[in-house]
């Protein structure tokens, strides 16, 4: 008989910090020994699940990933979509990503625009490298000189933003954490925490090898000499809690609800990039990471997007930031105390739920395992004649439907109305933006 406990399932052991949350909210871990292939409530894996992993779901269980996200978790992917957005509705608009290129598919166009620059010189002449394909700052290096060019695998090319904003001399970017719980229509959810993730030497354009002063990957920052030093202001290790931050902003006199506002546009314009080819899951959260970088004249660039961002918990910001930051992503889900009987809540209210579903079985099901049979063989062809519409009339700027925000001022409402202060909710931390996308060429509906 099932348990009357929600069941996580963990693939491969991990996240750590998962575990231990869920634990903590009284959940029990799937027992591949004791309980049914299909007996848990949620699945949470790193890696991207299968096609068929989504044809499956039942209606208690959650995938803590969208299908077809990679057009922005990818950096190369990231690239082509965000050159298509911008092709297509204005670098006015989209202009918070530094110019990129693919090689070896880009070598043409990145020679003729290193030569352009090269050619007017100024700090825009730097350049830097990353792998497809390889994260946490693994096999990235800065370069000025064409001659130093050297991949041998696919690469992404970014114009590196060679004037950061700094504090006390030291590098830094935002890591914005984000979740998406629904793609039609899109809703995004902004946590109020995150992380300011810092070098550890001092920033030095005339050594652009030494990654400690140029890169913020933790991964590459607590192997360096001064990890451990009191650096000021910094101070030891390399991250801050967002709040921090949002204090130093304070009190250098900087705009900070301008600054957020932007921050907030550059997410949003971001997912509506792949908004319409992501299919409809209505069981699945996904959270992400946004790497932003601030420049000298307090303008946010966009670095990449990473999936499953880390959940390891260096430092002791990482405990106060990340612990709450899944327990929020937890309540997100929406899970009901019914959701923990699993196959039993769904036999009690077979009818109801067989009534809502009408549109897609057409016989009642006498058990979960049946109705995930069904679910596989219907599920291909479930795309509705609105989402192709939504895919193929994608219509920009978008206009928000619905914001709600804590109490904090760190966002507000903009002169044009675009973000609206709705309401306040359980978790303070979190903000909700929700994009009604409408079918018709060049409208969008704001409610």
């Amino acid at each position: 008989m099932a348990s009357s406990s929600l069941v996580f399932r963990l693939h491969d052991r991990g996240p750590e910090l998962v575990r231990k949350v869920l634990l903590e909210r009284g959940w029990k871990e799937y027992d591949r020994g004791e309980q049914e292939e299909e007996d848990w409530n949620l699945y949470w894996r790193a890696s991207a699940f299968r096609s068929s992993d989504y044809h499956n779901l039942l209606p208690w269980q959650r995938l803590n990933h969208h299908p077809k996200t990679v057009g922005i978790t990818r950096k190369d992917c990231l690239v082509r979509n965000l050159r298509r957005m911008r092709a297509t509705f204005g670098s006015s608009l989209y202009h918070f990503s530094p110019a990129a290129f693919i090689l070896p598919n880009d070598h043409t166009r990145f020679l003729s625009e290193y030569t352009r620059r090269r050619q007017t010189g100024g700090w825009s002449a730097y350049w830097i490298c990353k792998p497809v394909d390889l994260s946490q700052g693994r096999g990235i290096f800065i370069f000025e000189d064409y001659k130093d060019l050297i991949y041998d695998s696919s690469v992404v090319i970014q114009r590196y933003i060679s004037n950061p904003l700094l504090i006390s001399g030291y590098k830094f970017d935002l890591r914005i954490y984000v979740c998406v719980k629904n793609f039609h229509p899109l809703t995004i959810y902004m946590h109020q925490e995150g992380l300011v993730r810092f070098a550890t030497d001092k920033y030095n354009l005339s050594s652009l090898d030494n990654l400690y002063a140029h890169l913020t990957n933790t991964s590459i920052n607590k192997l360096g000499p001064f990890y451990t030093t009191n650096k000021e202001r910094v101070g030891q290790g390399c991250k801050w809690a967002m709040n921090k931050f949002r204090c130093f902003l304070r009190s250098q006199g900087i705009n900070e609800l301008l600054l957020w506002q932007k921050i907030n546009n550059i997410v949003t314009l971001t997912l509506l990039s792949i908004a319409p080819s992501v299919p409809s899951s209505p069981n699945c959260v996904e959270l992400f990471g946004f790497d932003v970088l601030i420049d000298s004249k307090f303008k946010p660039w966009l670095l990449e997007v990473n999936s499953s961002p880390a959940l390891t918990l260096d430092c002791q910001v990482d405990v106060a930031v990340k612990k709450g930051l899944i327990s929020d992503l937890i309540d997100l889900m929406n899970y009901r105390s019914i959701d923990s009987l699993r196959e039993r809540a769904y036999r009690k209210q077979l009818p109801r739920y067989h009534a809502s579903q009408a549109s897609r079985f057409s016989t009642p099901v006498a058990t979960f395992k049946e109705l995930k049979s069904q679910k596989t063989s219907g599920s291909r062809s479930s795309q509705t004649p609105t989402q192709k519409s939504v895919s193929a009339r994608l219509v920009v700027p978008a206009q928000v439907k619905r914001l709600v925000v804590d109490k904090s001022p760190s966002i507000t409402r903009d002169s044009e109305t675009i973000f609206r202060n709705v309401t306040s909710i359980n978790r303070p931390r979190v903000v909700q933006v929700q994009i009604q996308i409408q079918h018709r060429t060049g409208e969008m509906k704001k409610e």
